[in-house]
């Protein structure tokens, strides 16, 4: 997936404040579920949601205003209720983020833990590139 860096991305040096970082690789992950043909809207009316639980992330250099980034999302690892994406995103082929994040299924509702329906799990286990 593709993002431009717009002026609102960036803080006072013109360079991107680190926590929209987060907000590009939070909309890879949710394209990568579209274009597997899971809506998140149709997903929250089946009972389903995704909570992140954990995010280890390395800002190796910096993007700067107007620049085209590529954010990369593979799946790391796979279980029943959660799953780790490795994330990255690039400026060409030059790397500025590596990420895990690690992401569990949820009731929207509750909040509490579900395994994901089998049909999106079979999806995700066909794309995971190292196994749990």
């Amino acid at each position: 997936m593709q993002v431009r860096v717009y002026y609102e991305d960036t803080d006072a040096a013109g360079i991107v404040y680190y926590a929209n970082y987060l907000r590009f690789i939070e909309r890879g992950r949710t394209e990568l579920l579209r274009t597997l043909g899971h809506d998140q809207n149709a997903l929250m009316k089946e009972g389903i949601a995704f909570a992140v639980r954990s995010a280890s992330v390395e800002f190796l250099k910096p993007a700067r205003l107007d620049d085209l980034l590529t954010v990369e999302t593979d799946i790391a690892s796979l279980g029943r209720a959660q799953a780790t994406f490795a994330q990255r995103v690039l400026r060409g082929h030059e790397l500025l983020l590596d990420a895990k994040i690690r992401v569990a299924c949820i009731d929207p509702t509750s909040g509490r833990p579900r395994a994901m329906p089998r049909p999106m799990h079979d999806q995700l286990a066909a794309l995971t590139k190292v196994s749990q």
